[in-house]
């Protein structure tokens, strides 16, 4: 099944790239909820983290430290920034091509 994401990775629909390498494309959220809000999307397709098994977890850690590489670049860094996945429905995930969200420059509750 083709998602959003797939089609940003092909460059189908347009995204405000941040940063890309061989195996990750980082973008900005079109709905952000922190003044810096940035997807980091896996090229390699995998639903859900419940998908995602120990050949992963090279690319796990890698999309991680470009979470922190992002806030850094970003000037987020130092005061504190959010990582976060959401899995399947209950979890809230939406587009079913794991994604961390990357979100900065506020403070956030617990």
């Amino acid at each position: 099944m083709t998602t959003i994401f797939d089609k940003i990775i092909s460059r189908e629909i347009p995204a405000d790239i941040v940063y890309e390498d061989d195996l990750v494309l980082a973008f900005k959220d079109i709905a952000p909820k922190a003044p810096v809000h940035y997807l980091i999307i896996p090229k390699q397709p995998i639903a859900t983290l419940n998908d995602a098994n120990t050949e992963h977890q090279a690319l796990l850690g890698h999309m991680m430290l470009t979470a922190a590489q992002l806030a850094k670049q970003s000037g987020v860094a130092e005061g504190g920034y959010r990582v976060q996945m959401n899995c399947n429905p209950d979890g809230g995930q939406v587009v079913y091509h794991i994604h961390l969200h990357m979100m900065g420059g506020k403070a956030f509750s617990a």
